[in-house]
């Protein structure tokens, strides 16, 4: 069964310009009202929506809703999907295996098998992107289909595009793609209309970032950024549920993994013990394991640091390049901004502490400071605020394939955006009238280890010998961090264009199929009604050609009466169909054909009145 989704076009074009926080483990939607961003109710009443989904008997429920049933119906329930999107079953192999719900490869994609349908990330992250939609329209009381939408800095082209396609189909026109710590330092800065160099550690659900910019006079300029898209506060909780599987196996002889029940019953108690050691020094783990099989352990805090402190470790890295790209040592820093839940946790703050030397901020509310900086994004561009200006990166590097398979970038890393590059590359054979672009996006040297983007070929180069020809290529990135590339041959002036789509994404065809999937119902109404305005402007034109036919018999020529009455049958045939375009045309046409006896009526008419008043 398709999921059902709109088009943007349904929207109104004048609706306000909302920020969104696509999130791992929650999702919000903000605007600024009277200058202070404020994040929406969802339509529950509170400010998070659980990106969560859950399939009743194949329906789809999201948020808070769909979080309840994560455990008590596993199989047909959904989430953490931001790490799964534009991702492909070849990247996540290693990791899939951590959540309870069944994927499975599909045409380069992950999918997600819940019962008998199979879904992807797109679509699931589309689900609730529309129960963003429907909160923001609920809390404003209008129609609202514009937004800006955070992602990871670190998310890649691939998984940019997913994202916008997720909000394509959810019915967003979405006018930004903003990193979410780019974000974060809008609403810290707003706040505090200060100078300075801040390090934004955005450390989520199921990704971390870590963004160096420079305020100055109302700019924001992100001058390096780092990050790892597949790890998370999720990894907390599967740290816990990794020493509670060894003991249940161990202890029962029952591998959690192999049931699905039991597995999301696991993740949802480490989910709660992590955020009970956020505010105390102990807390219980504790889930029935079958009939009379128990599995406790009481966690100290000091235990449970001690567990996660290797995964925080794998933060210092992105950390430490962030700073050198920018040219920064920590102690050059003033402030360290902190984002995203698991910054609660006081092991958090205490590593961040030790890595930058310097106390964190915590001042801003870290589930919600994203959406607010997306809702300061969305009023620049609604024109409300002209006092600030955002300068974000390219947060990989961005190349071609050469000769020998070695990667040649022409956008290195950390370049602002909006930005184009050009380079002109010869051929290694003569005579070639054709050269394949292979587009690349990463930092290594060999093709094999970068991901692959786009190929295309560039065909009717003029034949000549090696190392003759030129073929400049331009690679151009748009402010959301897009990238489109463009071929040509300067002899011949053959151009061949592409804007880059992932290798790991829905087809065109996919997106169209699902687009009608979730307009059919909208459309088949717009059809229906188009079709009897049809028949309800036709009907009184054929109405009055019959009333008239007896008299057109006396005053026009055979020929003429011959049209006129074929006209009407083809007219009467339209309106027996259900054919919006012929009821029309037929209608037109025999308006056309009856003028000149309607003038003729008229005519007989004026003259009988004129004698009867002599």
């Amino acid at each position: 069964m398709p999921i059902q989704i709109e088009s943007p076009s349904l929207g109104s074009k004048k609706s306000p310009i909302v920020g969104i926080d696509l999130g791992t483990t929650n999702s919000l939607v903000a605007l600024v009202r009277d200058g202070v961003p404020t994040v929406l109710n969802s339509r529950q009443g509170s400010h998070l929506i659980p990106s969560v989904v859950s399939f009743v008997s194949g329906s789809p429920v999201i948020g808070a809703e769909a979080k309840k049933r994560k455990v008590r119906d596993a199989q047909h329930t959904v989430f953490s999907v931001k790490r799964l999107l534009g991702r492909s079953f070849e990247d996540l192999k290693d990791n899939i295996t951590s959540l309870p719900y069944e994927t499975v490869p599909g045409d380069g994609l992950v999918r997600i098998r819940v019962g008998d349908q199979t879904y992807t990330a797109i679509e699931i992250s589309a689900l609730i992107l529309k129960e963003l939609r429907l909160a923001a329209e609920s809390a404003l009381g209008t129609s609202v289909n514009r937004a800006v939408i955070t992602v990871p800095a670190y998310f890649n082209d691939a998984q940019r595009q997913a994202t916008r396609t997720a909000g394509r189909l959810a019915g967003w026109d979405v006018l930004r793609i903003v990193n979410e710590p780019t974000a974060a330092s809008l609403a810290y800065g707003l706040d505090r209309k200060r100078q300075g160099l801040i390090a934004v550690y955005d450390l989520g659900g199921g990704t971390f970032d870590v963004s160096v910019l420079k305020l100055h006079d109302g700019i924001f300029e992100v001058l390096a950024t780092s990050g790892d898209t597949a790890l998370g506060g999720d990894d907390f909780d599967h740290a816990l549920v990794k020493v509670a599987a060894e003991a249940i196996q161990k202890n029962f002889g029952v591998d959690p993994f192999s049931d699905i029940q039991l597995h999301a019953s696991l993740l949802e108690v480490a989910e709660a013990t992590k955020l009970a050691l956020s505010e105390k020094s102990e807390a219980l783990f504790e889930v029935t394991v079958q009939q009379g099989k128990i599995y406790r352990k009481n966690w100290t805090i000091r235990e449970f640091e001690d567990l996660i402190r290797p995964i925080l470790k794998r933060t210092e890295e992105p950390c430490l390049k962030a700073l050198a790209d920018a040219g920064l040592k920590p102690s050059d820093l003033s402030d360290v901004v902190l984002v995203g839940g698991p910054t609660r946790l006081n092991v958090v703050q205490e590593f961040v502490k030790e890595l930058f030397g310097r106390q964190p901020n915590t001042s801003m509310h870290p589930d919600e400071v994203v959406a607010q900086g997306a809702a300061i994004q969305a009023d620049i561009l609604s024109g409300n605020n002209r006092d600030l200006l955002l300068l974000d990166v390219v947060p990989l590097s961005l190349g071609l394939e050469t000769y020998g398979g070695l990667m040649s970038p022409l956008i290195s890393r950390n370049t602002r955006i909006p930005t184009v590059a050009r380079e002109t590359f010869t051929t290694f054979v003569d005579h070639q009238t054709g050269v394949d672009i292979h587009v690349l996006q990463g930092e290594r040297e060999k093709v094999a280890d970068n991901r692959s983007l786009a190929k295309f070929k560039l065909k009717s180069i003029q034949p000549q010998p090696a190392g003759l020809p030129r073929i400049e290529v331009t690679f151009l990135i748009d402010a959301d961090g897009i990238l489109q590339v463009a071929a040509k041959d300067l002899t011949s002036g053959n151009e061949q264009s592409v804007e880059v789509r992932p290798s790991f994404g829905l087809t065109d065809e996919e997106v169209e199929k699902m687009l009608l999937a979730g307009m059919e119902n909208a459309e088949t109404d717009m059809s229906y009604r188009r079709l009897i305005d049809a028949r309800n402007e036709a009907t009184p034109v054929l109405r009055a050609a019959e009333k008239n036919l007896p008299d057109a018999s006396k005053i026009l020529p055979s020929e003429e009466l011959k049209i006129i009455q074929e006209a009407v049958r083809t007219l009467k045939n339209a309106l027996s169909q259900e054919d919006t375009q012929k009821i029309q045309e037929a209608s037109s046409y025999l308006n056309q054909v009856t003028v000149r006896l309607a003038e003729l009526l008229i005519q007989e008419t004026l003259s009988v009145t004129n004698k009867n008043l002599n």
